[in-house]
């Protein structure tokens, strides 16, 4: 069974969290029980500062998400974008994990962030990074404005829609490499 882990990578406010969830509903209207979903949302666990350790050497919550992303076949990184760049909890969870932490792992993104002025921040800041842990990174990603959400309700039927495709294309491009593998 495909084990796709939803990152909610932001320890503040609720955007992230709310475009997750959409990730999370898609994968279980198209996948229902044949992928296994786990949601990591940053905001529930207290991480230690990332030291150069191996992530095993590691204990309580920074143990169980690093563990947890180190066994997943997918993840879907949601996250907002701070000052032009990926909030600095995400990229501590990333330096948890060995530099090619992500190799053989397909990543989708979901940037959230108050300005359209911050589109290409996931292209400048976090695809690289990923790219470097050796992740099959998603081409597309779902960018989605504050002004898109509403509380915790998405209200656009395309925001909606571009979250719904990075999630299907994530979860297909790991089936496929999963069956490559066989």
């Amino acid at each position: 069974m495909l084990k796709v882990v939803g990152l909610s990578g932001s320890v503040a406010g609720s955007q992230t969290i709310t475009t997750m969830r959409e990730v999370e509903k898609e994968i279980g209207r198209t996948y229902g029980t044949e992928v296994n979903f786990k949601m990591l949302d940053l905001r529930d666990y207290q991480l230690q500062a990332s030291d150069g350790r191996d992530f095993h050497e590691y204990d309580g919550d920074t143990y169980q998400v690093a563990t947890t992303l180190a066994a997943a076949d997918a993840i879907i990184v949601g996250t907002p974008i701070f000052q032009g760049s990926i909030p600095g909890a995400l990229k501590n969870v990333f330096d948890l994990l060995p530099e090619d932490g992500f190799r053989g792992k397909v990543i989708g993104t979901v940037v959230n962030a108050g300005s359209p002025r911050f589109f290409l921040a996931a292209e400048y800041q976090l695809k690289p990074v990923l790219t470097a842990m050796k992740a099959e990174v998603i081409s597309n990603c779902a960018f989605v404005e504050a002004r898109e959400i509403y509380r915790t309700e998405i209200i656009e039927d395309a925001t909606k829609h571009r979250i719904d495709k990075v999630a299907r294309q994530t979860v297909a491009l790991a089936q496929f490499l999963q069956q490559q593998e066989l």
